[in-house]
């Protein structure tokens, strides 16, 4: 018994220690990536209202798991929960509504017509739901590839893989635009 004692001991004394965030790293973080989360999210789900409420749960969340999440490792954490909470949503929405019930002005944000807004916006719904997050994450937002991973749970080569299949379809679906155009 005592054998055991000395070996959990040594185990927990060669863990390491998690550094607990505290209120002003936490505010720190609000402070840095809210406004960046934020349009991560409008960007993949193109509602305002819906982008607000994934941002605060996501800020809800990391305070939740404020002891177990470090202070570095908070922008990671909060896009992979808003990433995840999205598509969450987006499953959700997809069960429950029939989007041709509802007029385009009650789920629009844009007030003003804009042509190469409005290209672009039907180029990137050619794309499937992981494409566009990691288009966006990485050529919007600008994370490299390790960290898009790490947000939407993929391997390395499968970031670059949806990468290089979305900037195909995104090439091919522009091209011919502008020969229409």
């Amino acid at each position: 018994m005592k054998l055991c004692v000395s070996l959990l001991k040594t185990r927990h004394n060669c863990l390491p220690r998690i550094k607990i965030m505290t209120v002003k790293e936490y505010n720190t973080t609000v402070e840095l990536y809210s406004d960046n989360v934020f349009r991560f999210i409008l960007k993949n789900i193109r509602d305002e209202e819906k982008a607000k409420d994934i941002v605060q749960d996501s800020f809800l969340k990391l305070w939740q798991k404020v002891e177990e999440v470090e202070a570095d490792k908070s922008k990671s954490y909060l896009f992979t929960t808003a990433y995840r909470t999205m598509i969450d949503l987006i499953r959700r929405d997809k069960k429950q509504g029939n989007w041709d019930e509802v007029s385009e002005q009650s789920y629009s944000h844009q007030e003003q017509y804009n042509g190469l807004n409005e290209v672009l916006q039907a180029a990137l719904a050619k794309l499937s739901e992981i494409q566009r997050s990691v288009v966006m994450l990485r050529d919007y937002e600008g994370y490299d590839y390790n960290e898009i991973g790490e947000i939407t749970g993929l391997s390395l080569s499968q970031v670059k893989v949806y990468i290089f299949r979305a900037r195909k379809v995104l090439k091919d679906f522009l091209v011919s635009v502008e020969a229409v155009l």
